[in-house]
């Protein structure tokens, strides 16, 4: 690997998480000695060598590993967690608490609560009620299962570009749904959704806000106006995009401005929100809704009178570490448009701007899409959709593999009528579907990168053979 792509992994705050780290480690020995000293059991020991035996292989294990971190990995949805949840994490995991039930977790749970009540308070909720999750996933389960209640026999509409997650938990659910066709540039098809609304079989739509495949946003102020005549739930997943409800004042964010007039919302602060994995979230607008998670466990609510987050969540142990890193993060992180998050999402926005540039200023590739949030999608020069694919395939492997030119990608099927309706011009499409690159610009610090990783996939281009 060239001499700058190694200086440039040298991260500041990596001394600074490193002092961190101590500091926790000692604090955490100081809050046990409260208590009256006790010896270890001795089945829990273990020698230095097998401590060193097992940590090398370990670690050796570890770098089988995509770089994750760095700026040349642009692919999936990942990226490191900031140093700050990394400390929150560890200081809460080394007492482990649990915030099902208060007295399993009275300093977690507390964060817990105070992160919900930022997070509505932010997204306009007056009256709410939500917790986190282990990922978007179950968020996105506890919303459709609160619809289900609500709209009993009813079905739940998405777009054919939302996530897959909204089809398999209404399976779980024993749901019917229906998908909603989507317009070429991957958003909601409105006049579908209401041809859909007009057999009065539907209970809740599911309104996305940055998908997964191209960060597209639906017309929520559109699908809003259809809820005032025909009476259905809207659930707004936006796992991946919530965070630039920050940046709403800008005008290509304003259905983050309608986010307000949700039944309900899911977010994942596990994906631009600096956590690590798992951490999702559900608010729900109505707090009577907790009627439905109404249950009693003699052994386990008995320390207080306040309400235990395990009376309002599906899952029962969740960890109070997750809370922990998410509220130390927003100490420092807040959610503004001006500091905290919002410079940071406006990196990641402009540096996928700037990389969409550079793809329509080079012959050997095509902008697929003007993005909307972060992710940049595109495809290289060929004559025809299978040679598109074939050529995104092999380029595809080159880059991740080249060792002085690595650029890490991810690619994306898109159905060859989306194809043909944006870009048929002088291509033959002859192949049912096209496989094209696509790119999540999530580190701030890819804008300084992306002329490098352009330059890269250029020059991947020009050996192809």
């Amino acid at each position: 690997m060239t001499p700058d792509i190694i200086e440039a992994r040298e991260r500041p705050q990596a001394e600074f998480l490193q002092k961190t780290i101590q500091t926790l480690l000692d604090g955490h020995s100081d809050w046990q000695r409260w208590m009256p000293a006790y010896d270890e059991d001795a089945s829990l020991s273990v020698t230095p060598e097998q401590w060193d035996t097992a940590l090398k292989d370990f670690q050796e294990r570890l770098k089988d590993n995509y770089p994750f971190f760095h700026p040349l990995y642009a692919g999936q949805m990942l990226k490191p967690p900031h140093p700050a949840a990394v400390a929150g994490y560890l200081a809460a995991m080394l007492i482990n608490p649990n915030n099902h039930a208060l007295d399993g977790g009275p300093a977690t749970a507390r964060m817990e609560k105070e992160c919900i009540e930022t997070f509505a308070k932010q997204f306009g909720f007056q009256n709410h009620l939500g917790h986190l999750t282990s990922g978007g996933t179950v968020a996105n389960l506890e919303a459709l299962w609160v619809s289900r209640e609500i709209h009993p026999g009813k079905k739940i509409a998405f777009c054919e570009n939302a996530h897959y997650t909204h089809g398999r938990m209404s399976k779980v659910l024993g749901v019917e749904t229906c998908k909603i066709p989507a317009t070429p540039s991957g958003v909601m098809n409105v006049d579908a959704l209401e041809d859909l609304l007009k057999t009065n079989s539907i209970g809740t739509v599911v309104v996305t806000l940055g998908t997964t495949a191209l960060g597209a946003i639906d017309p929520l102020g559109e699908i809003l106006k259809l809820r005032q005549q025909y009476g259905f739930r809207i659930h707004v997943d936006m796992a991946y995009g919530g965070y630039y409800h920050v940046l709403k004042h800008l005008p290509e964010f304003k259905a983050f401005g309608f986010v307000k007039e949700a039944d309900s919302i899911v977010i994942d602060p596990h994906k631009h929100g600096l956590q690590p994995y798992g951490c999702g979230c559900v608010i729900f607008a109505d707090p009577e809704v907790g009627r439905f998670y109404k249950h009693d466990s003699p052994y386990t609510y008995f320390t207080s009178d306040e309400l235990h987050l395990g009376e309002i969540s599906l899952e029962c142990s969740r960890p109070g570490a997750a809370a922990a890193a998410l509220w130390l993060t927003m100490q420092l992180f807040p959610l503004s448009a001006e500091t905290g998050m919002g410079p940071v999402l406006k990196q990641s926005r402009n540096a996928a701007l700037a990389f969409s540039k550079l793809i329509k200023d080079m012959p050997e590739y095509h902008l697929y899409l003007e993005p909307t949030l972060d992710i940049v999608t595109f495809y290289p020069d060929a004559p025809d959709t299978q040679a598109i694919t074939k050529k995104t395939r092999m380029l595809f492997h080159a880059a991740m593999q080249s060792v002085d030119y690595p650029v890490y990608l991810a690619t994306l099927t898109v159905s060859a009528d989306d194809f043909k309706a944006l870009h048929a011009s002088n291509i033959e499409v002859n192949t049912e579907t096209v496989t094209i690159f696509r790119s999540c610009l999530m580190k701030p610090e890819h804008l300084e990168w992306v002329p490098r990783i352009a330059n890269f996939l250029q020059h991947h281009a020009k050996t192809f053979v």
